[in-house]
C-alpha cells in the first residue's frame, strides 16, 4: 500500500496546525503539499491534533434554542418545566431579557 504522507510531513503539517489550528492553516497546507483539504484534515483527524470549528451566530455567541432558554428560565424560577408550555413559542430576544432579567 502506498503512503499518502511521508513521516516528514506528517511531522510538518502536525507542527504547523498546532502553531495555528485554523482552515486558513489547512488550505495553505493543501496548496503547498498538493493535496485535498479533506486529505489534509484526514490526516490531522487521525494525528489527534485537528479541532473541528464551532457554529457561532452572527453575534459571535453559541447558538441556543428557545427551548434551551425555556428549561433555563424554569431551573432560574425552581418551577416545573411544564408549568412554562407554549413559552418557547415566544421570540428569543424576549427570552434571553427575561433570563437576564431573573
Amino acid at each position: 500500500m502506498a503512503l499518502n504522507y511521508t513521516q516528514d510531513q506528517v511531522e510538518y503539517i502536525t507542527n504547523q496546525y498546532r502553531l495555528n489550528p485554523s482552515r486558513e492553516t489547512v488550505q495553505n497546507l493543501a496548496i503547498e503539499l498538493d493535496k485535498s483539504v479533506k486529505s489534509i484534515i484526514g490526516k490531522l483527524s487521525r494525528e489527534g491534533v485537528y479541532k473541528k470549528s464551532e457554529y457561532t451566530t452572527k453575534t459571535g455567541e453559541k447558538p441556543i434554542t428557545k427551548l434551551e432558554i425555556v428549561q433555563e428560565l424554569s431551573e432560574l424560577l425552581t418551577i416545573d418545566i411544564t408549568v412554562l408550555a407554549g413559552l418557547e413559542k415566544a421570540p428569543k430576544t424576549a427570552l434571553k431579557a427575561l433570563r437576564e432579567a431573573i
